[in-house]
């Protein structure tokens, strides 16, 4: 990786690196996740681009928020983030919950080009699965309230158990919120990667995303995951370079 540098946004320490020449191309990384993920892809494209990783806040090297942020939060981190850095009219890619981020960044700010791993976008109301309706009930009868922080635990998924209390506290306040109408605003050329196997964010998802997006395209790797865009590194970054 390139060299380590850390930048002071709204009272939050923002680690990054930047590494290559050319145009700016802004890598954002998924929840719990850290600039190493996203490393892979940066080293495909530095020889031909200017390409900046960050750690975003709470996660990484980065220092965790001292308030609850929300998703539009994070975004006007990395505005503000970019501002101090100079870079104005990026691409972005970003998997994830870096990929929701980038969403919303290219709804608001110029944004030359977009490309979207396995971003969940669109939120649906699903069923309390029989699990969470069996923990909910027990939480109400008298003296079980105490097994509250327990269900919580096993109830929550597996980025909410490894997270802070203030990063639980975020993850909750940001996972839910539905981005359709912020991908609708999106003028760019867009570029969606998705893995077929996906459980986090539904390849039927994708295919919404892509259909409301003004500008967009769709590659689907078949037995690709949530991290397609790792299990398949070479495809994908061959993918991108044409694309941007």
């Amino acid at each position: 990786m390139g060299v380590i540098m850390t930048i002071k946004v709204k009272n939050i320490d923002i680690n990054y690196i930047q590494y290559g020449k050319g145009e700016d191309v802004i890598l954002l990384h998924g929840w719990g996740q850290n600039i190493e993920m996203m490393d892979p892809i940066g080293k495909q494209l530095e020889k031909k681009y200017r390409v900046t990783i960050l750690d975003l806040p709470g996660h990484g090297a980065s220092s965790e928020p001292l308030e609850v942020l929300t998703i539009y939060d994070y975004c006007e981190i990395l505005q503000e983030f970019l501002e101090k850095l100079d870079i104005s009219n990026p691409t972005i890619i970003g998997h994830s919950f870096g990929g929701r981020i980038a969403i919303i960044y290219a709804s608001k700010y110029n944004t030359k080009k977009l490309v979207l791993l396995g971003a969940p976008c669109i939120r649906k109301e699903t069923k309390e699965s029989l699990k969470v309706k069996i923990l909910k009930k027990l939480k109400k009868i008298p003296g079980l309230n105490k097994f509250e922080g327990f269900a919580k635990k096993h109830i929550g998924s597996r980025d909410y158990r490894n997270a802070s209390e203030m990063m639980r506290k975020i993850l909750v306040n940001t996972v839910n919120e539905d981005l359709s109408n912020c991908a609708r605003k999106i003028v760019c050329p867009t570029l969606l990667i998705w893995g077929r196997n996906d459980t986090e964010a539904p390849l039927e998802d994708a295919e919404e995303l892509e259909s409301i997006i003004k500008d967009a395209g769709l590659v689907v790797y078949d037995n690709g995951t949530h991290y397609a865009y790792l299990e398949f590194l070479l495809p994908v970054c061959k993918v991108i370079k044409t694309f941007i």
